[in-house]
Protein backbone atom coordinates (compact mmCIF):
# COMPACT_ATOMS: atom_id res chain seq x y z
CA UNK A 1 0.00 0.00 0.00
CA UNK A 2 1.50 3.62 -1.14
CA UNK A 3 1.84 5.77 1.62
CA UNK A 4 2.54 9.25 0.39
CA UNK A 5 0.19 11.37 0.45
CA UNK A 6 0.52 15.13 -0.86
CA UNK A 7 1.60 17.60 1.98
CA UNK A 8 -1.13 19.68 3.79
CA UNK A 9 1.17 22.72 3.40
CA UNK A 10 1.36 21.89 -0.63
CA UNK A 11 -1.96 21.52 -1.44
CA UNK A 12 -4.20 21.03 0.81
CA UNK A 13 -7.22 20.26 -1.37
CA UNK A 14 -5.50 17.41 -2.82
CA UNK A 15 -4.41 16.35 0.61
CA UNK A 16 -8.09 15.86 1.41
CA UNK A 17 -8.88 14.07 -1.80
CA UNK A 18 -5.98 11.86 -1.31
CA UNK A 19 -6.85 10.80 2.37
CA UNK A 20 -10.44 10.24 1.26
CA UNK A 21 -9.34 7.41 -1.37
CA UNK A 22 -5.85 6.09 0.61
CA UNK A 23 -7.90 5.80 4.10
CA UNK A 24 -10.60 3.57 1.90
CA UNK A 25 -13.34 6.19 2.99
CA UNK A 26 -15.16 6.78 -0.59
CA UNK A 27 -14.73 6.41 -4.01
CA UNK A 28 -15.98 8.66 -6.89
CA UNK A 29 -19.18 7.17 -8.67
CA UNK A 30 -20.43 6.89 -12.59
CA UNK A 31 -22.80 9.70 -11.42
CA UNK A 32 -20.47 13.03 -11.38
CA UNK A 33 -21.01 14.73 -8.05
CA UNK A 34 -21.96 11.14 -6.46
CA UNK A 35 -19.36 8.87 -4.43
CA UNK A 36 -19.27 5.47 -3.10
CA UNK A 37 -18.94 5.45 0.15
CA UNK A 38 -16.73 2.13 1.21
CA UNK A 39 -16.97 -0.02 4.05
CA UNK A 40 -14.56 1.97 6.71
CA UNK A 41 -16.19 4.95 5.59
CA UNK A 42 -19.35 3.97 6.27
CA UNK A 43 -18.40 2.14 9.27
CA UNK A 44 -17.85 5.82 10.55
CA UNK A 45 -21.03 7.24 9.42
CA UNK A 46 -22.47 4.06 11.21
CA UNK A 47 -20.89 4.95 14.61
CA UNK A 48 -21.79 8.84 13.96
CA UNK A 49 -25.80 7.90 13.34
CA UNK A 50 -25.96 5.41 15.79
CA UNK A 51 -24.70 7.76 18.60
CA UNK A 52 -27.12 10.81 17.14
CA UNK A 53 -30.05 8.38 17.02
CA UNK A 54 -29.14 7.58 20.73
CA UNK A 55 -29.20 11.11 21.70
CA UNK A 56 -32.35 11.83 19.60
CA UNK A 57 -34.47 9.19 21.68
CA UNK A 58 -33.11 10.12 24.64
CA UNK A 59 -34.63 13.85 24.26
CA UNK A 60 -38.21 12.45 22.96
CA UNK A 61 -37.87 11.62 19.43
CA UNK A 62 -38.98 8.90 17.42
CA UNK A 63 -38.00 7.98 13.77
CA UNK A 64 -40.03 7.52 10.75
CA UNK A 65 -39.56 7.56 7.13
CA UNK A 66 -40.87 9.83 4.26
CA UNK A 67 -41.16 9.44 0.78
CA UNK A 68 -38.36 10.35 -1.73
CA UNK A 69 -40.21 11.41 -4.12
CA UNK A 70 -42.31 15.20 -3.36
CA UNK A 71 -44.53 16.42 -6.29
CA UNK A 72 -43.62 20.09 -7.78
CA UNK A 73 -46.49 21.53 -6.36
CA UNK A 74 -45.72 20.99 -2.46
CA UNK A 75 -42.47 23.37 -3.33
CA UNK A 76 -44.51 26.15 -4.49
CA UNK A 77 -46.84 26.35 -1.43
CA UNK A 78 -44.11 27.91 0.72
CA UNK A 79 -42.65 30.70 -1.41
CA UNK A 80 -38.76 31.41 0.38
CA UNK A 81 -39.15 27.55 0.36
CA UNK A 82 -39.01 26.86 -3.10
CA UNK A 83 -36.95 29.88 -4.13
CA UNK A 84 -34.12 28.62 -1.64
CA UNK A 85 -34.38 24.97 -3.78
CA UNK A 86 -35.01 25.41 -7.05
CA UNK A 87 -31.93 25.92 -8.35
CA UNK A 88 -30.38 22.59 -6.82
CA UNK A 89 -33.73 20.35 -7.68
CA UNK A 90 -33.30 16.90 -9.33
CA UNK A 91 -37.10 16.56 -11.41
CA UNK A 92 -38.31 12.94 -12.74
CA UNK A 93 -40.45 13.58 -15.56
CA UNK A 94 -41.36 10.41 -16.78
CA UNK A 95 -41.98 7.10 -15.72
CA UNK A 96 -40.97 4.45 -18.10
CA UNK A 97 -37.84 3.58 -20.19
CA UNK A 98 -38.54 1.73 -23.69
CA UNK A 99 -36.31 -0.04 -25.84
CA UNK A 100 -34.87 2.15 -28.94
CA UNK A 101 -36.27 1.18 -32.13
CA UNK A 102 -32.88 2.61 -33.91
CA UNK A 103 -30.80 -0.17 -31.49
CA UNK A 104 -29.81 2.77 -29.05
CA UNK A 105 -30.28 0.68 -26.05
CA UNK A 106 -33.02 2.13 -23.72
CA UNK A 107 -34.86 5.38 -24.55
CA UNK A 108 -37.52 7.58 -22.65
CA UNK A 109 -40.85 6.70 -23.20
CA UNK A 110 -42.69 9.89 -24.28
CA UNK A 111 -46.29 8.49 -23.48
CA UNK A 112 -44.71 7.52 -19.96
CA UNK A 113 -45.02 11.67 -19.25
CA UNK A 114 -45.82 12.13 -15.54
CA UNK A 115 -48.74 14.28 -15.12
CA UNK A 116 -47.10 16.65 -12.48
CA UNK A 117 -43.47 16.35 -11.94
CA UNK A 118 -41.54 14.52 -8.71
CA UNK A 119 -38.94 16.44 -7.26
CA UNK A 120 -36.42 14.04 -5.77
CA UNK A 121 -36.11 15.67 -1.88
CA UNK A 122 -33.49 18.16 -1.55
CA UNK A 123 -35.15 18.19 2.20
CA UNK A 124 -38.28 17.23 3.36
CA UNK A 125 -40.42 19.90 4.65
CA UNK A 126 -42.99 20.13 2.38
CA UNK A 127 -43.87 16.38 2.65
CA UNK A 128 -43.83 15.97 5.42
CA UNK A 129 -45.82 19.02 6.59
CA UNK A 130 -48.21 17.72 4.40
CA UNK A 131 -48.73 14.45 6.32
CA UNK A 132 -48.57 16.23 9.70
CA UNK A 133 -51.90 17.79 8.75
CA UNK A 134 -53.53 14.42 8.94
CA UNK A 135 -51.60 13.57 11.77
CA UNK A 136 -52.31 16.48 14.15
CA UNK A 137 -55.71 17.51 15.11
CA UNK A 138 -55.51 18.61 18.93
CA UNK A 139 -53.14 19.90 21.07
CA UNK A 140 -53.21 16.11 22.83
CA UNK A 141 -51.34 15.12 19.19
CA UNK A 142 -48.57 17.62 20.19
CA UNK A 143 -45.75 17.94 20.52
CA UNK A 144 -44.80 15.81 17.77
CA UNK A 145 -41.14 14.92 17.37
CA UNK A 146 -40.12 12.87 14.34
CA UNK A 147 -36.84 11.96 12.85
CA UNK A 148 -35.40 10.49 9.79
CA UNK A 149 -32.76 9.00 8.49
CA UNK A 150 -32.42 9.32 5.06
CA UNK A 151 -30.62 10.73 1.38
CA UNK A 152 -31.30 13.73 -0.09
CA UNK A 153 -30.59 14.92 -3.76
CA UNK A 154 -29.00 18.63 -4.31
CA UNK A 155 -27.64 19.06 -7.81
CA UNK A 156 -24.29 20.79 -6.85
CA UNK A 157 -22.10 21.95 -9.65
CA UNK A 158 -18.80 21.94 -7.85
CA UNK A 159 -18.22 18.85 -5.30
CA UNK A 160 -15.73 17.05 -3.10
CA UNK A 161 -16.83 14.38 -1.02
CA UNK A 162 -18.44 14.32 2.16
CA UNK A 163 -17.77 18.23 2.26
CA UNK A 164 -19.93 18.84 -0.99
CA UNK A 165 -21.63 16.04 -2.72
CA UNK A 166 -25.06 15.83 -5.24
CA UNK A 167 -26.51 12.83 -2.99
CA UNK A 168 -25.54 12.46 0.72
CA UNK A 169 -27.11 10.79 3.64
CA UNK A 170 -28.19 12.57 6.84
CA UNK A 171 -31.33 12.85 9.26
CA UNK A 172 -33.88 15.19 9.63
CA UNK A 173 -36.18 16.00 12.19
CA UNK A 174 -39.03 17.65 11.81
CA UNK A 175 -41.06 18.97 14.73
CA UNK A 176 -44.78 20.79 15.61
CA UNK A 177 -45.22 22.43 18.97
CA UNK A 178 -48.49 24.11 20.55
CA UNK A 179 -46.24 27.58 21.01
CA UNK A 180 -43.59 29.48 19.77
CA UNK A 181 -41.77 29.36 23.25
CA UNK A 182 -42.05 25.57 23.25
CA UNK A 183 -40.51 25.20 19.00
CA UNK A 184 -37.84 28.10 19.91
CA UNK A 185 -36.62 25.21 22.98
CA UNK A 186 -36.86 22.45 20.61
CA UNK A 187 -34.56 24.18 18.45
CA UNK A 188 -32.07 24.96 21.17
CA UNK A 189 -32.37 21.68 22.94
CA UNK A 190 -31.32 20.20 19.00
CA UNK A 191 -28.12 22.78 18.86
CA UNK A 192 -27.04 21.50 22.07
CA UNK A 193 -27.31 17.84 21.05
CA UNK A 194 -25.05 18.72 17.81
CA UNK A 195 -22.70 20.96 19.58
CA UNK A 196 -22.41 18.23 22.85
CA UNK A 197 -22.30 15.64 19.90
CA UNK A 198 -19.26 17.34 17.70
CA UNK A 199 -17.40 18.08 20.87
CA UNK A 200 -17.82 14.48 22.88
CA UNK A 201 -17.71 12.30 20.01
CA UNK A 202 -16.36 13.93 17.51
CA UNK A 203 -13.68 15.65 19.64
CA UNK A 204 -14.24 18.52 16.99
CA UNK A 205 -15.05 21.99 19.25
CA UNK A 206 -17.52 24.37 18.15
CA UNK A 207 -19.09 27.76 18.32
CA UNK A 208 -22.95 27.66 18.64
CA UNK A 209 -24.72 30.88 16.56
CA UNK A 210 -27.14 32.43 14.56
CA UNK A 211 -26.91 32.59 11.17
CA UNK A 212 -27.75 36.15 9.18
CA UNK A 213 -30.73 36.61 7.46
CA UNK A 214 -29.04 36.48 4.42
CA UNK A 215 -27.75 32.75 5.46
CA UNK A 216 -30.98 31.71 7.11
CA UNK A 217 -32.37 28.16 5.74
CA UNK A 218 -35.23 28.70 3.22
CA UNK A 219 -38.44 29.31 5.25
CA UNK A 220 -37.39 29.21 8.67
CA UNK A 221 -37.82 32.41 11.10
CA UNK A 222 -34.30 32.00 12.39
CA UNK A 223 -31.58 29.55 11.98
CA UNK A 224 -29.07 28.08 14.62
CA UNK A 225 -25.87 26.57 13.64
CA UNK A 226 -22.31 24.91 15.24
CA UNK A 227 -19.51 26.16 13.30
CA UNK A 228 -15.98 24.21 13.52
CA UNK A 229 -12.47 25.62 12.11
CA UNK A 230 -10.63 23.57 9.68
CA UNK A 231 -6.83 23.04 9.97
CA UNK A 232 -6.74 25.34 6.48
CA UNK A 233 -8.06 27.99 8.12
CA UNK A 234 -11.28 27.43 7.19
CA UNK A 235 -14.61 27.17 8.35
CA UNK A 236 -17.25 24.55 7.96
CA UNK A 237 -20.92 24.66 8.84
CA UNK A 238 -21.50 21.38 10.43
CA UNK A 239 -25.32 21.51 11.58
CA UNK A 240 -28.26 23.70 12.04
CA UNK A 241 -31.18 23.74 13.55
CA UNK A 242 -34.15 26.30 12.23
CA UNK A 243 -37.29 27.31 14.37
CA UNK A 244 -39.75 27.61 11.17
CA UNK A 245 -42.40 29.63 12.82
CA UNK A 246 -45.85 29.26 11.19
CA UNK A 247 -44.67 29.22 7.45
CA UNK A 248 -45.11 25.54 6.96
CA UNK A 249 -48.05 25.52 9.06
CA UNK A 250 -49.65 28.10 7.20
CA UNK A 251 -48.43 26.63 3.71
CA UNK A 252 -49.87 23.49 4.08
CA UNK A 253 -52.99 24.00 6.73
CA UNK A 254 -51.56 22.39 9.33
CA UNK A 255 -54.05 23.31 12.84
CA UNK A 256 -55.07 21.92 15.86
CA UNK A 257 -57.61 22.49 18.29
CA UNK A 258 -56.26 24.29 21.42
CA UNK A 259 -57.05 24.39 25.27
CA UNK A 260 -59.33 27.01 24.79
CA UNK A 261 -61.29 25.04 22.16
CA UNK A 262 -59.89 27.97 19.64
CA UNK A 263 -58.29 26.82 15.59
CA UNK A 264 -54.57 27.06 15.97
CA UNK A 265 -51.79 27.01 13.60
CA UNK A 266 -49.15 24.90 15.09
CA UNK A 267 -45.02 26.17 15.13
CA UNK A 268 -42.54 24.04 13.64
CA UNK A 269 -38.83 23.70 13.78
CA UNK A 270 -36.61 21.46 11.48
CA UNK A 271 -32.95 20.46 11.84
CA UNK A 272 -30.25 18.15 10.03
CA UNK A 273 -26.53 17.28 9.64
CA UNK A 274 -24.81 14.61 7.04
CA UNK A 275 -22.37 12.78 6.23
CA UNK A 276 -20.78 16.07 5.85
CA UNK A 277 -19.19 15.47 9.64
CA UNK A 278 -17.30 12.85 8.35
CA UNK A 279 -15.38 15.85 5.89
CA UNK A 280 -15.36 18.20 8.83
CA UNK A 281 -13.53 15.02 11.23
CA UNK A 282 -10.89 14.85 8.61
CA UNK A 283 -9.79 17.85 8.46
CA UNK A 284 -9.78 18.63 11.88
CA UNK A 285 -7.61 15.83 13.25
CA UNK A 286 -5.92 14.36 10.31
CA UNK A 287 -2.32 14.39 9.17
CA UNK A 288 0.02 13.72 6.57
CA UNK A 289 0.21 9.85 7.04
CA UNK A 290 -3.58 9.86 6.69
CA UNK A 291 -6.49 9.79 8.58
CA UNK A 292 -6.34 10.21 12.52
CA UNK A 293 -9.99 9.02 13.77
CA UNK A 294 -11.25 10.11 17.55
CA UNK A 295 -11.35 6.48 19.35
CA UNK A 296 -15.11 6.80 20.12
CA UNK A 297 -16.46 6.39 16.71
CA UNK A 298 -13.38 4.82 14.99
CA UNK A 299 -14.82 1.70 13.58
CA UNK A 300 -12.03 -0.22 15.03
CA UNK A 301 -10.17 1.58 17.93
CA UNK A 302 -7.27 -1.45 18.25
CA UNK A 303 -5.38 -3.40 16.31
CA UNK A 304 -3.16 -6.33 17.47
CA UNK A 305 -0.21 -7.07 14.74
CA UNK A 306 1.79 -10.42 15.47
CA UNK A 307 5.29 -9.78 14.92
CA UNK A 308 6.61 -11.38 12.21
CA UNK A 309 3.65 -13.20 11.24
CA UNK A 310 0.66 -14.73 12.86
CA UNK A 311 2.07 -17.91 15.13
CA UNK A 312 0.16 -20.69 17.27
CA UNK A 313 1.54 -18.96 20.14
CA UNK A 314 1.19 -15.23 19.26
CA UNK A 315 -2.40 -15.85 18.05
CA UNK A 316 -3.18 -17.51 21.36
CA UNK A 317 -2.05 -14.78 23.27
CA UNK A 318 -3.30 -12.09 20.78
CA UNK A 319 -7.03 -14.10 21.29
CA UNK A 320 -6.41 -13.41 25.27
CA UNK A 321 -5.58 -9.31 24.62
CA UNK A 322 -8.59 -9.21 22.22
CA UNK A 323 -11.35 -10.94 25.03
CA UNK A 324 -9.79 -8.69 27.83
CA UNK A 325 -10.57 -5.65 25.31
CA UNK A 326 -13.89 -6.56 24.25
CA UNK A 327 -15.23 -7.42 27.81
CA UNK A 328 -14.29 -3.61 28.22
CA UNK A 329 -16.34 -2.65 25.06
CA UNK A 330 -13.55 -2.20 23.12
CA UNK A 331 -13.17 -2.47 19.39
CA UNK A 332 -10.64 -4.62 18.03
CA UNK A 333 -8.76 -6.22 15.86
CA UNK A 334 -6.69 -9.32 15.37
CA UNK A 335 -4.41 -8.70 11.95
CA UNK A 336 -3.71 -12.70 10.67
CA UNK A 337 -2.53 -11.73 7.21
CA UNK A 338 0.55 -13.76 6.98
CA UNK A 339 1.95 -11.98 3.39
CA UNK A 340 2.94 -8.45 4.00
CA UNK A 341 5.56 -7.24 6.50
CA UNK A 342 4.83 -5.35 9.95
CA UNK A 343 5.75 -2.27 8.45
CA UNK A 344 3.63 -2.53 5.63
CA UNK A 345 0.63 -3.18 8.10
CA UNK A 346 1.80 -0.46 10.39
CA UNK A 347 1.51 2.15 7.65
CA UNK A 348 -1.94 0.92 6.27
CA UNK A 349 -3.19 0.88 9.62
CA UNK A 350 -1.87 4.69 10.31
CA UNK A 351 -2.95 5.66 7.16
CA UNK A 352 -6.76 4.33 7.89
CA UNK A 353 -6.85 5.84 11.32
CA UNK A 354 -6.75 3.07 13.89
CA UNK A 355 -6.00 4.76 17.43
CA UNK A 356 -4.07 2.24 18.71
CA UNK A 357 -1.59 -0.57 17.48
CA UNK A 358 -0.52 -3.71 19.35
CA UNK A 359 2.22 -4.90 18.30
CA UNK A 360 3.14 -9.00 19.70
CA UNK A 361 5.98 -10.61 19.38
CA UNK A 362 7.51 -13.58 20.59
CA UNK A 363 10.48 -11.29 22.59
CA UNK A 364 7.33 -9.11 23.68
CA UNK A 365 6.03 -12.67 25.37
CA UNK A 366 9.06 -14.15 26.68
CA UNK A 367 9.36 -10.50 28.48
CA UNK A 368 5.58 -9.64 29.47
CA UNK A 369 4.85 -6.80 27.75
CA UNK A 370 3.49 -5.53 24.50
CA UNK A 371 4.51 -2.45 22.32
CA UNK A 372 1.80 0.38 22.22
CA UNK A 373 1.36 2.78 19.60
CA UNK A 374 -1.07 5.86 19.51
CA UNK A 375 -1.66 7.26 16.33
CA UNK A 376 -2.58 10.32 17.55
CA UNK A 377 0.78 11.57 18.93
CA UNK A 378 2.87 8.63 16.99
CA UNK A 379 4.70 7.75 20.45
CA UNK A 380 5.16 3.91 21.48
CA UNK A 381 5.67 2.22 24.80
CA UNK A 382 6.03 -1.11 26.43
CA UNK A 383 3.26 -2.27 28.36
CA UNK A 384 3.14 -5.47 30.48
CA UNK A 385 0.92 -8.09 29.24
CA UNK A 386 -1.19 -8.43 32.64
CA UNK A 387 -2.27 -4.53 32.70
CA UNK A 388 -2.47 -4.09 29.24
CA UNK A 389 -6.78 -3.80 29.11
CA UNK A 390 -6.60 -1.09 31.23
CA UNK A 391 -3.99 0.68 29.86
CA UNK A 392 -5.53 0.52 26.71
CA UNK A 393 -8.95 1.62 27.64
CA UNK A 394 -7.65 4.58 29.47
CA UNK A 395 -5.52 5.38 26.52
CA UNK A 396 -8.18 5.85 24.16
CA UNK A 397 -9.71 8.42 26.68
CA UNK A 398 -6.68 10.59 26.72
CA UNK A 399 -6.45 10.28 23.22
CA UNK A 400 -9.72 11.26 22.70
CA UNK A 401 -9.30 14.07 25.06
CA UNK A 402 -5.90 15.09 23.16
CA UNK A 403 -7.52 15.53 19.92
CA UNK A 404 -10.18 17.58 21.24
CA UNK A 405 -7.92 19.71 23.18
CA UNK A 406 -5.62 19.89 20.13
CA UNK A 407 -7.84 21.32 17.74
CA UNK A 408 -9.60 23.61 20.62
CA UNK A 409 -6.52 25.36 20.84
CA UNK A 410 -5.74 25.46 17.26
CA UNK A 411 -9.52 26.84 17.35
CA UNK A 412 -8.77 29.45 19.72
CA UNK A 413 -5.43 30.55 18.29
CA UNK A 414 -7.33 31.70 15.09
CA UNK A 415 -10.29 33.71 16.27
CA UNK A 416 -8.91 37.54 15.60
CA UNK A 417 -10.51 40.42 17.11
CA UNK A 418 -10.12 43.21 14.54
CA UNK A 419 -11.74 46.84 14.39
CA UNK A 420 -10.44 48.22 11.14
CA UNK A 421 -10.76 47.04 7.62
CA UNK A 422 -6.93 46.36 6.66
CA UNK A 423 -6.29 44.84 9.32
CA UNK A 424 -9.65 42.68 8.65
CA UNK A 425 -8.44 41.87 4.86
CA UNK A 426 -4.49 41.07 6.80
CA UNK A 427 -5.32 38.84 8.40
CA UNK A 428 -8.00 36.70 5.96
CA UNK A 429 -5.14 36.37 3.92
CA UNK A 430 -1.80 36.08 6.50
CA UNK A 431 -3.56 34.00 8.94
CA UNK A 432 -7.04 32.82 7.97
CA UNK A 433 -9.69 31.60 10.68
CA UNK A 434 -12.68 33.58 12.83
CA UNK A 435 -12.67 37.11 12.27
CA UNK A 436 -14.39 38.67 15.45
CA UNK A 437 -15.87 41.91 14.32
CA UNK A 438 -18.62 44.68 14.29
CA UNK A 439 -20.97 44.32 11.43
CA UNK A 440 -23.95 47.73 10.51
CA UNK A 441 -26.60 44.66 10.52
CA UNK A 442 -27.28 45.22 6.58
CA UNK A 443 -27.44 42.43 4.00
CA UNK A 444 -25.58 45.07 1.67
CA UNK A 445 -22.10 45.33 3.59
CA UNK A 446 -22.55 41.10 4.09
CA UNK A 447 -22.66 40.71 0.49
CA UNK A 448 -19.64 43.79 -0.37
CA UNK A 449 -17.57 41.51 2.32
CA UNK A 450 -17.63 38.50 0.56
CA UNK A 451 -17.43 39.91 -2.73
CA UNK A 452 -14.21 41.84 -1.65
CA UNK A 453 -12.92 38.85 0.41
CA UNK A 454 -14.76 35.97 -0.13
CA UNK A 455 -15.27 35.52 3.62
CA UNK A 456 -19.05 35.38 4.93
CA UNK A 457 -20.50 35.82 8.15
CA UNK A 458 -19.99 32.37 9.78
CA UNK A 459 -22.91 32.85 12.87
CA UNK A 460 -23.54 35.21 15.43
CA UNK A 461 -22.15 33.52 18.43
CA UNK A 462 -24.92 33.00 20.83
CA UNK A 463 -22.95 34.26 23.71
CA UNK A 464 -21.91 36.99 21.99
CA UNK A 465 -21.79 39.76 24.41
CA UNK A 466 -23.30 43.37 23.92
CA UNK A 467 -20.76 45.55 23.21
CA UNK A 468 -20.86 49.11 21.28
CA UNK A 469 -18.26 49.52 18.26
CA UNK A 470 -18.16 50.66 14.46
CA UNK A 471 -18.86 48.26 11.48
CA UNK A 472 -15.35 47.15 10.35
CA UNK A 473 -16.15 47.91 6.58
CA UNK A 474 -19.23 50.87 7.20
CA UNK A 475 -17.62 52.11 9.90
CA UNK A 476 -21.77 52.25 11.10
CA UNK A 477 -22.74 51.57 14.45
CA UNK A 478 -23.06 48.41 15.46
CA UNK A 479 -24.21 46.36 19.11
CA UNK A 480 -22.35 43.21 19.13
CA UNK A 481 -19.62 41.36 16.96
CA UNK A 482 -20.08 38.78 14.58
CA UNK A 483 -17.21 35.87 13.26
CA UNK A 484 -16.61 35.99 9.50
CA UNK A 485 -14.83 33.37 7.82
CA UNK A 486 -13.76 31.89 4.17
CA UNK A 487 -15.59 28.36 4.56
CA UNK A 488 -16.57 25.16 2.71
Amino acid sequence: MAKEITPRSEDYSQWYLDIVQKARLADNSPVRGCMVIKPHGFGLWEKMRDQLDFMFKETGHVNAYFPLFIPKSFLSKEAAHVEGFAKECAVVTHYRLKNDPNGGGVVVDPEAKLEEELIVRPTSETIIWDTYRNWIQSYRDLPLLINQWANVVRWEMRTRPFLRTAEFLWQEGHTAHASAAEAVDETLLILDVYARFAEEWMAMPVIKGIKTPNERFAGADETYCIEALMQDGKALQAGTSHFLGQNFAKAFDVQFLNKENQQEYVWATSWGVSTRLIGGLIMTHSDDDGLVLPPRLAPIQVVIVPIPKPSDELTLVANKIAADLKAKGIRVKIDNDDQNRPGFKFAEYEMIGIPVRLGLGQRDIAAGQIEVARRDTKEKASVALDTIADHVENLLEEIQQNLFNRAKAYRDEHITRVDTWDEFVQILEEKGGFISAHWDGTTETEEEVKTLTKATIRCIPVDAPEEDGKCVRTGKPSKRRVLFAKAY
